[in-house]
Parts: structure tokens; C-alpha cells; sequence
């Protein structure tokens, strides 16, 4: 049997509060394998996001307990990781498409050395292919004229259009796990 790519073992997570710890994760256990697509499904406040942002480990430090359980990213301890390690494996092995765009890009940046420093973090290639493989997956995600969205700025494109930058983002490194927070909430229909 191969291994998986996201191993969710008996997790059990909580958040420190005034009236006592508010337990966000009970006994959660998931296996996601190399080319399954899986959706979790819930109530607003059910633990989704949360899940989410612990495997990406992204929770602030010191803001949760984990109280037991394991989170295995390609055989390895992703609550023990270090950040030297999580920082390669951000973008490279596993990528995140967060629910809210404008949070999650950098608003003095323009979008093109947003997406060309994430593919030359985890990919030896010049400044060049970088942009280059930038418009191609702009074009992917069928943004219009993407050579003239490299040059612009988060709050300079619609929702819609800041969701598909993230999305290409997500798949610029090509991991082997992408995880979307309800991603579709802010596209525009087309």
C-alpha cells in the first residue's frame, strides 16, 4: 500500500477562553491519498478552517492545545516540524487557497513578484521562467490579459480575479496537496 499524502490521526484540538478551553477538534482522523480529491462538510464553526490552517500549521503559536493525535504530511510530523522545514514544504508540498484573497496577498506587492518569489523559493529558475510560468498560469485560470494583472497591485482586481491569482499560486509549485477554504466564494461566474 502507498503511502498517503495527508495521514489525520485521532486529533483532538482546543482553544484556551475565559469560561474554560472551547474544543474545535474531537477525535478527528482523515487519509487523503495521492490523487483523491476529498471535501469536508459542515456546519459554520464545525472545525473546517481550523483543520485546515493546522495542517498547514499556519494557527497561531500558543493560540491552541493540541491535546493528542498526529498530522503526517508524506510520512512526516507536521505538529513537530520545524519552521525551516514548514517553510519548504509551504507551496512545495502542500498549498493553501484561503477563503478571503485580500488577506492572504500582500497589498504593497504587485501580483507578478507575489507569484514569480513563491515559484523561485521552491524551484531553481531564473527571474525569467519564473515570470514566464506566471502568465502561463494566470492564462490557466483564464484571467484576461494576465502580461498587465502581473503588474497590478491586490486591490486593483475584483474579488473574482484575486481568487484566481490565489489559486495560481496554489498550483504554481505543483504540491502534491492542495487545500482550498471554500475557495469558489469569491469567483466570478465564468
Amino acid at each position: 500500500m502507498t503511502q498517503p499524502v495527508l495521514d489525520i490521526q485521532q486529533l483532538h484540538l482546543s482553544f484556551p477562553g475565559f469560561n474554560g478551553d472551547v474544543h474545535a477538534l474531537n477525535n478527528v482522523s482523515l487519509q487523503i491519498n495521492r490523487g483523491e480529491i476529498v471535501g469536508l462538510v459542515g456546519e459554520s464553526g464545525s472545525g473546517k478552517s481550523v483543520t485546515a490552517m493546522l495542517i498547514m500549521r499556519l494557527l497561531p503559536t500558543g493560540s491552541y492545545c493540541v491535546h493528542r493525535g498526529q498530522i503526517s504530511l508524506l510520512g512526516e510530523d507536521v505538529l513537530n516540524a520545524r519552521e525551516k522545514q514548514l517553510r519548504q514544504w509551504r507551496g512545495a508540498r502542500v498549498a493553501m487557497i484561503f477563503q478571503e484573497p485580500m488577506t492572504a496577498l500582500n497589498p504593497t506587492r504587485r501580483i507578478g513578484l507575489q507569484m514569480m518569489d513563491v515559484i523561485r523559493h521552491h524551484q531553481p529558475i531564473s527571474r525569467r521562467e519564473a515570470r514566464a510560468k506566471a502568465i502561463a498560469l494566470l492564462e490557466e485560470m483564464q484571467i484576461p490579459d494576465a502580461v498587465e494583472v502581473m503588474s497590478r497591485y491586490p486591490f486593483e482586481l475584483s474579488g473574482g480575479m484575486r481568487q484566481r491569482v490565489m489559486i495560481a499560486l496554489a498550483f504554481s509549485c505543483e504540491p502534491q496537496l492542495i487545500i482550498a477554504d471554500e475557495p469558489t466564494t469569491a469567483l466570478d461566474v465564468t
